[in-house]
C-alpha cells in the first residue's frame, strides 16, 4: 500500500517538494517564497457593505535574485497525476494574459513523486525526477541563453532594487514585471518605451526603481524626470524619490545646475520662446534618460512646444508614462514611445484587490433627458433673447446656465452625503471654472450648516483661484476634514494622488475624440485604497450619462493608435490650453477662456451664454449599479445578483444539499461564493434577521425555502430524538454543540478545536470526550450525522 497517496498537500511539500528544491541549492531565506500570496483580494461591493476575496496565491515563488523570479511550483495531492497541478501553474504565468502574469520563465508542478517542467519561452514539457529538480544558476543560464542577454546586459538587469528595511514594502507582482521589463528593454538597447500602468497603481514607484537600478549600475548617469504639474513633481521628490537624496535636485527659475545626476522638472521650466528655452544651456548628450510622467498630455502632441524638449534630448532614451495612453486623429503615444511594453489595467487592478471597485449612482434630470426649447420671445436674465432651437445635455452650462439645474444636482449631493457621510471627500467635475463656480455657491447653500462650522467645507479648486489651488494639498491629506466638497473643471483630472477622495461627481461633458483619456483620468481620481481611511469602494454620480463609457472597449482595452502622420498635412492645431500652461511658475491650468455671463453693446444680440432662473428641474430616473467582476457595470437588486450567482454553483436545491453536507468545512462553500459576489452578511441584513444561519440565507434567497431560525433547527433536532441513540455523556456533548451552533452561530461543529473551549470543561478533556462515542472516528461520524441533521431543508 503507498501511504503517499493517502497524504495531504501539505504533507507532500513539506516531506518531498521542499526537500528537493533545497538539495538544488535554492536558499530558504532569499530565494524561496512558500505560499506566496500575490494579490490582495478583490474588495465586492452591495449596498453599503464592502468585503474581500480570497487572495490568489502560489505554493511556492523561486526567484533568482530578490527582484528576478525564475519559476514557481505548483503541488498537488499525491493521488493526483503529477501533472495535475499545471493548468493551474500556467494560468499564473501566462505571458500573453499581460494583467495576470507573473512573468516567470519556468512553471513546475509535483505530486511528490517528480516534476513537470513546463518552459514559458520555448512551451516545451518535460518530467523529471526529485533529485533532477534544477539549481538556480542552470535556470538562470537557460533563460539568459534563450533571451540573448550578454554579459554586460546582465550586469543591468541583475541590479538589485532600492530595498529600505525601516519601509520593507517590495514592489507588488505587477510594478515587479513593469521594472523588470523595462530594465530588461533598456539594456538590449531600445530607446523608445511606454508603460501604461492604471491610476493608483504606483506609477511614480515604479518609475523611481527603474532609475534606481540603471542610475547605481551605471547604465543612466544623467536622467531627466518630466511632468507638467507642481504637485506631481513635490509629491514625487518627497515621497518616492527621497532616496535619491543629494543627487536630485528640482529645477526652478529656468536654471540648471550640471553637478546632479537626477533632474525634476516641469515642462514649463525648460520650455519658452527660441530665445528663452532653458533646456538649451545643456548641451543635447546631456541626459541619458527622459521619463515623461503622464505622458498622454500635452508631450504626446507632435507640434507641442514641450515636444522640442524631447527632440533636443533625442539621444537619450525615453520612457513614457501614463494610466491613459492617447490615441486620437491628431495625438498619438504609440507614434512616438510604440506599444507599450507593459500594461496593468484599471480591471486587473480592481481584479486583484489593489484598486477600489465602485458603484453607479446614475440620475437622469428631465431637461437633460427631454432637452428644452424656450418658448418664443424667451429672455435670460440679462435681456438676451435665446435662440430658438433645443437645447441638451451638451449646451447646459456651456451655452446655456439653467440655475436651477444647478441648485437640484447639489441637492442630490447633499441628499447621498446625509444619507451616508457628509465628511466624504467629494470631487464634483463641472463644465468649465464658471460653471465650477456656480456648483460651489449652491452647494454651499445646501449644506450651511457645515459652513458656518467652518468656510473650508466647500471650496472650488480651479486654475485661476490661488486660494483653491492651495487647499489642495488639504484635500488630499487623510488627516485634514477641510475642504470636504471640492468643484473644479480640468485641474484635478490628472496626477493628483487622492487617496481621501469617495465620492466623484460627473456633472461635465466628455468629448467624441479624446474624451475617453479624461473620463479615464477622473474616474482614477477614486481608485486609490485606503483601508484605515474606510475606504474600500468610491460612489460616482452621474448626471451626465458619462458612464455609458464604462461599456466602451476602449475604456479598458488596449490603444490602438489610429493617428497617421503625413509630412504634407498642415501642422496639428495650437496647444490646447486645457493640457498645458506656458507661463513661467504657474504648472496649473489657466482661467476659462469662455465668454463672460452678460454682454454689452452689439455683442449683447449674439451671447454665447445665456442664463436662465425660471426654468425648472426635476429628477426623472435614478438607479443605482455595480461593478461586477468581469468589470462591468450590473443594476440587479442584491437579492437578484446573489439568486442568479448562487443558482450558478448549484442548479438546484438537491445539489446545493449534498455539497453542503458532504463538505467537511462548510466555510469553504461560504468563500467560493463570496468570490462570486454573494455577500451573506450583506444579505442578513437586507433580511432583518440576524439570526438565520448560511444555509438557511442560500436556500431562502436561491430556492424560495422558508428560512429558520438557529433555534428552530436546534429544537428541531430534539424534537426528531436522533440524541436518543447515544450514551448519556455523548447526549449531553452533543446537546452542547447544537447550543454552540444556536447561540454562536457555529458551523464547523466537526473541528476537534471546539472542544477545548470553556463550555465543554465539565465533560473533562477532548480525548475523554470522544472516547466517550467510541473513538474519533466515531466522534466525527456522529457530528457530521448531527449536521446532517440541523440541515434538512
Amino acid at each position: 500500500m503507498n501511504c503517499k497517496k493517502h497524504l495531504s498537500e501539505e504533507d507532500i511539500k513539506m516531506k518531498f517538494i521542499t526537500p528537493a528544491i533545497l538539495n538544488a541549492g535554492w536558499d530558504l531565506g532569499r530565494q524561496i517564497r512558500a505560499e506566496y500570496p500575490f494579490t490582495d483580494g478583490r474588495v465586492i461591493v452591495r449596498g453599503d457593505t464592502a468585503q474581500r476575496a480570497k487572495r490568489k496565491a502560489i505554493d511556492y515563488l523561486l526567484l533568482y535574485k530578490p527582484n528576478i523570479p525564475l519559476a514557481i511550483i505548483e503541488a498537488k495531492k499525491n493521488k493526483l497525476s503529477i501533472g495535475a497541478g499545471m493548468q493551474q501553474a500556467l494560468d499564473y504565468v501566462e505571458a500573453i494574459k499581460a494583467a495576470k502574469t507573473l512573468d516567470v520563465p519556468f512553471a513546475f508542478s509535483s505530486n511528490g513523486d517528480g516534476f513537470i517542467e513546463h518552459d514559458m519561452k520555448t512551451g516545451i514539457e518535460r518530467e523529471i525526477t526529485l533529485e533532477e529538480f534544477p539549481s538556480p544558476e542552470e535556470l538562470w543560464s537557460r533563460y539568459i541563453a534563450s533571451e540573448g542577454i550578454t554579459e554586460e546586459q546582465e550586469k543591468i538587469i541583475t541590479e538589485p532594487y532600492f530595498f529600505d528595511i525601516a519601509d520593507n514594502k517590495p514592489p507588488r507582482y505587477y510594478q515587479r514585471v513593469a521594472i523588470n521589463k523595462t530594465v530588461e528593454a533598456i539594456a538590449k538597447g531600445q530607446d523608445r518605451l511606454l508603460l501604461v500602468m492604471a491610476t493608483g497603481t504606483g506609477k511614480t514607484l515604479t518609475a523611481f526603481q527603474i532609475i534606481y537600478r540603471l542610475w547605481k549600475v551605471g547604465a543612466k548617469k544623467k536622467i531627466l524626470y518630466l511632468a507638467d504639474r507642481n504637485v506631481l513633481i513635490d509629491q514625487t521628490i518627497d515621497n518616492d524619490f527621497k532616496p535619491l537624496g543629494k543627487v536630485i535636485t528640482k529645477v526652478e527659475n529656468r536654471k540648471l545646475d550640471s553637478s546632479y545626476e537626477v533632474y525634476m522638472s516641469l515642462y514649463q521650466q525648460l520650455s519658452g520662446d527660441d530665445d528663452m528655452e532653458a533646456f538649451k544651456q545643456f548641451q543635447p548628450t546631456f541626459f541619458d534618460l527622459v521619463v515623461i510622467d503622464e505622458c498622454h498630455r500635452g508631450s504626446a502632441r507632435e507640434e507641442s512646444r514641450w515636444r522640442k524638449i524631447l527632440d533636443y534630448f533625442s539621444s537619450a532614451t525615453h520612457l513614457g508614462l501614463t494610466a491613459t495612453p492617447k490615441e486620437t486623429t491628431d495625438v498619438s503615444n504609440q507614434d512616438y514611445f510604440g506599444k507599450p511594453i507593459y500594461t496593468y489595467s484599471l480591471k486587473q487592478g480592481i481584479d486583484d484587490g489593489f484598486l477600489a471597485p465602485y458603484k453607479v449612482v446614475r440620475i437622469g434630470l428631465d431637461k437633460d433627458l427631454q432637452g428644452y426649447r424656450p418658448e418664443k420671445g424667451k429672455v435670460d436674465i440679462y435681456g438676451n433673447e435665446l435662440e430658438d432651437r433645443e437645447y441638451n445635455i451638451k449646451d447646459f452650462d456651456r451655452n446655456l446656465i439653467i440655475d436651477d439645474r444647478t441648485k437640484t444636482i447639489a441637492k442630490k449631493i447633499t441628499e447621498f452625503l446625509k444619507k451616508t457621510d457628509r465628511f466624504s471627500k467629494t470631487i464634483v467635475f463641472c463644465v468649465d471654472i464658471d460653471h465650477a463656480e456656480r456648483m460651489r455657491q449652491a452647494l454651499i447653500n445646501e449644506n450651511a450648516d457645515l459652513v458656518k462650522q467652518n468656510p473650508k467645507y466647500v471650496m472650488r479648486i480651479t486654475g485661476d483661484n490661488q486660494e483653491g489651488k492651495n487647499q489642495l494639498y488639504n484635500f488630499i491629506d487623510e488627516d485634514s476634514l477641510y475642504p470636504t466638497l471640492v468643484t473644479t473643471s480640468k485641474l484635478m483630472t490628472t496626477g493628483v494622488d487622492c487617496k481621501t477622495c469617495k465620492v466623484i461627481v460627473l456633472d461635465n461633458n466628455f468629448s467624441e475624440d479624446g474624451g475617453m483619456t479624461e473620463f479615464k483620468q477622473i474616474i482614477g481620481r477614486g481608485t486609490r485604497l485606503k483601508p484605515d481611511y474606510g475606504k474600500l469602494y468610491f460612489t460616482i454620480m452621474d448626471f451626465r450619462n458619462a458612464s455609458r463609457l464604462f461599456a466602451d472597449p476602449n475604456f479598458d482595452g488596449d490603444p490602438v493608435q489610429i493617428y497617421e502622420p503625413n509630412p504634407d498635412e498642415s501642422p496639428v492645431p495650437p496647444d490646447d490650453p486645457d493640457e498645458e500652461n506656458p507661463t513661467e511658475g504657474n504648472d496649473d491650468i489657466p482661467p476659462d477662456t469662455s465668454p463672460i455671463i452678460g454682454f454689452e453693446g452689439d455683442e449683447k444680440e449674439h451671447p454665447k451664454k445665456y442664463r436662465v432662473n425660471d426654468v425648472y428641474v426635476t429628477v426623472l430616473s435614478e438607479r443605482v449599479q455595480y461593478y461586477d467582476s468581469d468589470g462591468k457595470l450590473i443594476s440587479e437588486s442584491l437579492t437578484d445578483y446573489s439568486k442568479k450567482n448562487i443558482l450558478n454553483e448549484f442548479s438546484t436545491l438537491d445539489e446545493f444539499l449534498s455539497v453542503w453536507n458532504s463538505e467537511g468545512r462548510k466555510a469553504a462553500i461560504v468563500e467560493e461564493l463570496k468570490e462570486h459576489g454573494v455577500l451573506l452578511e450583506s444579505l442578513r441584513e437586507l433580511a432583518g434577521n440576524k439570526d438565520l444561519d448560511d444555509f438557511d440565507l442560500i436556500c431562502h434567497i436561491a430556492f424560495d425555502k422558508p428560512p429558520l431560525t438557529k433555534a428552530e433547527r436546534a429544537k428541531n433536532v430534539k424534537k426528531r430524538g436522533y440524541l436518543y441513540k447515544y450514551s448519556d455523556m455523548a447526549q449531553q456533548v452533543l446537546e452542547a454543540l447544537l447550543d454552540k451552533y444556536m447561540n454562536d452561530g457555529v458551523t464547523e461543529l466537526a473541528d476537534t478545536k471546539i472542544l477545548e473551549l470553556k463550555e465543554f470543561e465539565r465533560f473533562g478533556s477532548s480525548i475523554k470526550i470522544v472516547k466517550a462515542f467510541g473513538g474519533k472516528a466515531a466522534y466525527l461520524n456522529a457530528v457530521q450525522e448531527l449536521q446532517k441533521e440541523l440541515y434538512i431543508a
